[in-house]
């Protein structure tokens, strides 16, 4: 039990003008749902499938009639309200499993429930419990719509709340925290606890009292299991020690290269890629859409063995976008390396208009193959940009989603405040990918030479008519063209 989101992590700041900080809600919609997919991906290790429920089951809430105001909402069992705590307080607890996907769901008749259901209590003390478990890619709602559900819970809903119990907190939870910390007081703050096990809510509360949706107690249980040690059963098979021949996912590039006759561009690469050109450039949120879990397992179960996959037999062109996805990060080192990790990071240290140059410099210290494939993948990603008046994915969009995907640390995950040099980063290769990866001389000696993009030297290009700065002593640019929103937005 904590009264802070597990692993804390640094603040991100989001008190900027409006359109700065919708960049930055790019940039954590992302990372929450990277977040998200890994839940999930917990979650089916565990044996527990994170399916959102259509319907609570028969006989959940007898007294529930079809004349209930909101009874398209109510009908779900995502609130209810039962029992009292130890000191009395109404308890309302809201279970993320009960939630169908969001195209099922109005969200803005689920906050105008979440009035009507909490205005009859509101007047006395009273406890929420939120049962986190059961929030995936399919049913979650945007961050935007939870700030202005935040907002909209003025003081007469918060000052008789003496407790807001978190039950399961996943990292996704670490995301929320750090978009609602502007706007939420320390006074609200200390209303927060979290708990880890139902064990930890019940010497709280009396359990016996609450609907805890069966899932969220079968849940709990495997994760007793697991810390007790006990052996669970294997959800999923494992993947082959050795690899198959046919390995896709997981496995290294010199691998692939060496399994497809010495061909640079891993196979999964080439055919999403190939497949998105033909049919995807014009897709409104390409790269920014979820998929199925269980279809992007199928998918790569079917890579891994060999076997073809035909993207049209799935009808939604978000499929190969999110298998593109998955392979960059399942990659067993980023595509990037470890290595680039800490220069990537000193990317904002360098006056913008060396920026180019100190990209460059950089991707000169990969290997071969990892440039080679980068290169392809940049390319790619470019044409995508090119065509955002009709996907609305520009490069510091894209840089947003794919930063994640390119680089990570060896050892734990990327802090919030590591995005912004990370994102940068991406977007300067995809914006400038003519320059970055121009030749003769992309890999040699870096000099004054530049080939495509806009004219050389000019500030908003990036020029590269002069060596980059050490990145320690090199101050930031007050404005010479490569500030993107995203960095402005949510960079000190």
């Amino acid at each position: 039990m904590s009264r802070s989101p597990r692993g804390g992590v640094e603040a991100v700041c989001l008190d900027h003008p409006a359109h700065q900080q919708s960049m930055s809600q790019l940039d954590l919609e992302e990372l929450a749902e990277i977040e998200l997919q890994r839940d999930e991906e917990e979650a089916a290790t565990l044996g527990a499938v994170r399916r959102p429920s259509v319907a609570p089951p028969a006989g959940q809430d007898p007294a529930l009639s079809m004349n209930h105001p909101f009874y398209d909402v109510a009908r779900h069992g995502i609130l209810q309200v039962a029992g009292e705590d130890r000191f009395g307080r109404r308890i309302v607890t809201f279970s993320c499993c009960r939630m169908p996907p969001s195209h099922e769901l109005n969200h803005r008749r689920l906050l105008e429930y979440l009035k009507y259901t909490l205005d009859q209590y509101v007047e006395s003390d009273y406890t929420i419990v939120y049962f986190h478990y059961g929030l995936n890619s399919r049913n979650k709602p945007s961050l935007r719509w939870l700030q202005t559900t935040y907002k909209e819970f003025d003081r007469k809903y918060k000052k008789n709340l003496k407790a807001l119990y978190v039950v399961h907190p996943t990292n996704f939870i670490k995301v929320l925290w750090n978009v609602f910390k502007p706007l939420i007081s320390h006074k609200f703050g200390e209303k927060v606890t979290y708990f880890n096990h139902l064990r930890e809510l019940r010497e709280h509360l009396q359990c016996d009292q609450l609907a805890i949706p069966p899932e969220v107690l079968q849940y709990d249980e495997k994760l007793r299991n697991l810390h007790k040690g006990r052996p669970l059963p294997p959800a999923k098979t494992p993947p082959p020690r050795p690899p198959l021949p046919t390995q896709q996912f997981g496995v290294s590039l010199q691998y692939l290269k060496d399994k497809n006759q010495g061909e640079l561009i891993p196979p999964v690469l080439k055919f999403t890629v190939t497949y998105l050109k033909e049919k995807g450039l014009h897709t409104e949120g390409l790269f920014r859409r979820s998929a199925n879990v269980q279809t992007v397992h199928e998918i790569q179960r079917l890579y891994n063995q060999g076997k073809p996959v035909n993207f049209d037999d799935y009808g939604d062109v978000h499929i190969p976008a999110v298998i593109l996805k998955t392979f960059l990060r399942e990659l067993p080192q980023p595509l990037l390396t470890f290595k680039a990790y800490e220069q990537i990071l000193g990317i904002t240290s360098v006056e913008s208009s060396l920026r180019v140059t100190y990209c460059r410099q950089i991707l000169q210290s990969l290997p071969e193959h990892n440039y080679a494939v980068l290169n392809y993948l940049m390319g790619f990603l470019h044409e995508v940009s090119r065509e955002s008046i009709f996907n609305k994915m520009n490069s510091s969009n894209l840089a947003c989603v794919f930063g994640l995907n390119l680089i990570w640390p060896s050892r734990g995950a990327s802090s919030l405040s590591a995005l912004v040099p990370l994102n940068l980063f991406t977007e300067l290769l995809i914006e400038y990918h003519g320059k970055v990866f121009s030749a003769p001389d992309a890999r040699g000696e870096l000099g004054a030479s530049s080939v495509g993009g806009r004219e050389q030297g000019s500030p908003s290009s990036g020029g590269v008519s002069t060596p980059a700065a050490p990145p320690s002593t090199a101050p930031p640019s007050a404005g010479t063209g490569l500030e993107t929103p995203l960095v402005l937005a949510i960079s000190r």
